[in-house]
């Protein structure tokens, strides 16, 4: 009868909602890293009174309820995560403040809260503020705990700061843990990179993230390599991606995603929802969101973000709306970033285009090749041989998505 919901729309009723995450990016840096690419600025003058104001108005920008419904209200955010910059450079009132502007406009606790700090940043008077606001996960940008290699990325820490800062924020009881490792960076070796590895088993974080040093234009380490003053050595990056597999394993991290290592119950919750392609809401200059059927990013300036908002614009840079075909690809090149694959069968349900016939003619090639593993279920994931390759894997998929064609 008419009025009366059918079983469906009762399954759709009782379901959850999609997770929603929160990202904060904080623009602030004393300096710049060599190998850095991500938007910063040094703050000056009123600069950080600005910034936060333009978080408030940021957010009360945002349409905060249910997507599917906007009579269910204000849809609760799962994940936070802040990133820079450098968040800790903020003082211990401006971290209370962005918090509490961040919380309101939420709708409270989420269940997440991720903040990136430089061991150069960590105090006492942050960390206990981080703590009161409810902060659970501390990820702070260690890249190796050799002071040679530490001067050769441009980083403003030393090994001895970093003991310092991680005594500290253990000693504040935060839930979680992440340290930041680079690995091939110039000059390192595989003895090197042990040492670090050694390291930071000694101080037996939650979570390791290890990341091979990239060349993004734009920066210093570009540069170099461009005049030759560092180089490439791609089958040098691929045994320090194995011998580190292997070596946080048998010490008890599991590997979830490529570059990501966690002991049980300490993944990473708001990236395992940006890598399965769910909604996350972006605040300050350079963030980017996927909400409410767009993908954007804000402008990668301060000045020009802050005017966008008093304009009452958000996210206005590289707008393109989700459609299920870009969806659906990005969920396949992400999803295989993880150990756990992706469901074919579930995103073709989740994301229905006609685009699939295109991964469905690239999948035997990448299987023969020993690059991909398929269970009969239809879950797919990378091979180890698979994942030394992933980036040109998903260049590959997003190519054959885009070079599918609408059949009948």
């Amino acid at each position: 009868m008419a009025g009366f919901p059918t079983g469906q729309e009762k399954a759709q009723a009782a379901s959850p909602p999609p997770e929603l995450g929160v990202y904060v990016h904080v623009p602030f840096c004393a300096t710049t890293c060599d190998f850095c690419a991500f938007y910063q600025t040094v703050p000056k003058g009123d600069a950080v009174k600005h910034y936060l104001d333009g978080v408030e108005s940021e957010a009360g920008l945002v349409e905060w309820t249910h997507s599917c419904s906007p009579a269910e209200g204000r849809r609760p955010v799962t994940t936070a995560f802040w990133g820079g910059g450098t968040p800790g450079i903020l003082r211990a009132a401006e971290i209370e403040r962005l918090g509490r502007i961040m919380l309101l406009y939420c709708g409270g606790q989420p269940a997440e809260w991720s903040v990136e700090m430089a061991p150069s940043t960590v105090t006492d008077n942050r960390l206990k503020a981080l703590k009161e606001l409810g902060v659970t996960r501390i990820s702070m940008g260690v890249q190796s705990f050799d002071d040679a290699m530490l001067d050769a990325l441009g980083r403003q820490h030393t090994a001895k700061q970093i003991h310092r800062a991680y005594d500290l924020i253990r000693a504040q009881g935060f839930p979680s843990v992440n340290l930041d490792l680079m690995f091939a960076l110039p000059g390192q070796t595989e003895t090197q990179w042990r040492a670090d590895l050694d390291e930071a088993m000694r101080l037996a974080p939650d979570h390791v993230s290890t990341y091979c040093l990239t060349f993004e234009e734009d920066t210093a380490m570009w540069i170099k390599l461009s005049q030759g003053k560092v180089k490439l050595d791609v089958d040098k990056e691929a045994v320090f991606y194995q011998r580190t597999w292997d070596y946080l394993n048998a010490a008890g991290y599991a590997q979830y995603e490529v570059s990501n290592f966690a002991r049980p119950g300490h993944a990473s919750r708001h990236n395992l929802n940006t890598w399965r392609m769910q909604e996350w809401v972006g605040l300050g200059p350079s963030a980017a969101s996927q909400h409410a059927g767009w993908r954007a990013n804000n402008p990668p300036d301060l000045g020009l973000w802050l005017a966008d908002v008093a304009a009452g614009r958000r996210a206005t840079a590289e707008r393109t709306a989700l459609t299920n075909d870009l969806l659906a690809a990005d969920a396949v090149i992400f999803g295989l970033r993880m150990n756990e694959g992706v469901s074919l069968p579930r995103l073709r349900r989740r994301f229905p285009t006609p685009r699939w016939t295109g991964l469905e003619d690239l999948l035997p090639k990448l299987l023969f090749a020993g690059l991909l593993k398929a269970t009969v279920e239809g879950r797919i994931s990378l091979t180890d041989r698979g994942r030394l390759v992933a980036d040109a894997i998903g260049a590959e998929i997003l190519e054959a998505f885009e070079s599918a064609v609408k059949v009948g």
